[in-house]
């Protein structure tokens, strides 16, 4: 028996045409006297139907996506804004600490200069932490999912833990 793994409306990744599509129509195929089809179709409005193993959410794709690129790094830039002398006490001396969030060089998390004038050790350390975001992300993730399927096994202070990474995660994910 075949349960629909998309539905109408859904934004899908169509692999044999290489391009996204809306699903237009669910189609189930029947067969007499079963209570649910026997296989589901996907009209993408595309010429053809497709079998659910042509089509890929879009939710899975962006997560793979994102988590491939989450190779996220501090990097230097020139300090244009000050001449190296009036700078000697900064960390890296005419330099400030740029994190790349992306696949190029150039896209990502900068600081004013003026910011990072009063306390560069504290700009240093945050940039630090923010490349550092991607794998305390997953560490939490693991977390998260290790202490669910432990369930009662967990010692209480491992479970308090994994309480707050949840937390920490909610409040990452959420909207707005």
């Amino acid at each position: 028996m075949a349960k629909a793994q998309f539905h109408k409306n859904q934004r899908v990744f169509v692999k044999p045409v290489g391009t996204w599509a809306m699903v237009e129509h669910v189609v189930p195929h029947w067969a007499k006297g079963l209570d649910e089809p026997i296989r589901v179709f996907y009209d993408c409005g595309l010429g053809r139907e497709f079998a659910a193993e042509e089509l890929q959410a879009e939710e899975a794709l962006v997560d793979r996506t994102e988590r491939a690129s989450e190779n996220w790094r501090v990097t230097r830039a020139r300090n244009k804004w000050q001449p190296m002398e009036d700078c000697s006490r900064h960390p890296v001396p005419g330099t400030y600490p740029v994190v790349i969030t992306g696949q190029a060089d150039w896209g990502g998390w900068r600081v004013p200069g003026a910011e990072y004038d009063l306390d560069p050790v504290k700009i240093e350390r945050q940039a630090r932490l923010i490349a550092a975001a991607p794998r305390l992300k997953d560490f939490a993730n693991a977390l998260v999912d290790w202490a669910r399927k432990s369930g009662e096994e967990m010692p209480a202070a491992l479970a308090d833990l994994a309480h707050h990474a949840q937390d920490a995660l909610t409040a990452i994910e959420r909207d707005g």
